[in-house]
């Protein structure tokens, strides 16, 4: 099965030259006031009145090595296959002396390394995709990629306000991202096989008849 796949992956012990590192995407609404809102006082919160203005979305773009504490992060208006190759191609710089990047990514239809080729010159495309060996999520089971764990680590931080602009969102992220490296951050990953297989106890019977 495709999450015990996953699973063993994350059990297996640290390895610089392949290491295991997760990745996702989160689309942020940029919000801003019509109304100037009032500065935090002693002993008062800051007071935003209720109507908002829509100044569309971006795209949030985080690639998280759980046991290195280690991760990369882009703000990118869109997501389309070149976006997605782009931050490989950044994510493979990062690690010049890894000879594999294992990457636990979802099943989006530009999550594949035939964007590289939308994006780059076939050579440099194939040379990209010689550095990464790709781990789908199961459909529907999304939550089994740790990257979610850090967007939402990271939303709880510093995107539970009123963001008017890519700009604005983009210093907020970097700062709280630039925090969490310097402190190397790791995430303990506890569902494992055995668990799994005592938990969605009822999916394995059904599998099996």
């Amino acid at each position: 099965m495709r999450m015990e796949d996953l699973l063993d992956l994350y059990e297996q012990p640290y390895d610089p030259a392949q290491p295991v590192i997760c990745f996702d995407e989160r689309p942020c609404q940029l919000i801003g006031d019509r109304v100037t809102p009032l500065p935090m006082q002693s002993g008062q919160s800051r007071k935003e009145d209720t109507p908002y203005e829509r100044h569309g979305v971006c795209c949030l773009l985080i690639a998280v090595e759980p046991l290195a504490g280690r991760r990369l992060v882009q703000v990118r208006p869109r997501r389309p296959k070149t976006d997605y190759a782009e931050f490989m191609q950044a994510l493979a710089a990062q690690y010049p002396d890894a000879t594999r990047l294992r990457v636990v990514q979802d099943n989006l239809n530009t999550h594949t390394a035939g964007s590289f080729y939308q994006a780059f010159e076939p050579a440099a495309a194939w040379a990209l995709k010689q550095r990464f060996e790709f781990h789908a999520t199961p459909i529907h089971a999304s939550w089994l990629n740790m990257a979610e764990i850090e967007l939402s680590a990271i939303a709880r931080q510093c995107l539970d306000r009123r963001i008017p602009s890519q700009e604005v969102l983009e210093r907020e992220v970097f700062a709280c991202v630039k925090e969490r490296n310097d402190h190397a951050i790791t995430i303990t990953w506890r569902f494992t096989t055995p668990k799994a297989r005592e938990t969605l106890k009822r999916h394995y019977t059904s599998i099996k008849n």
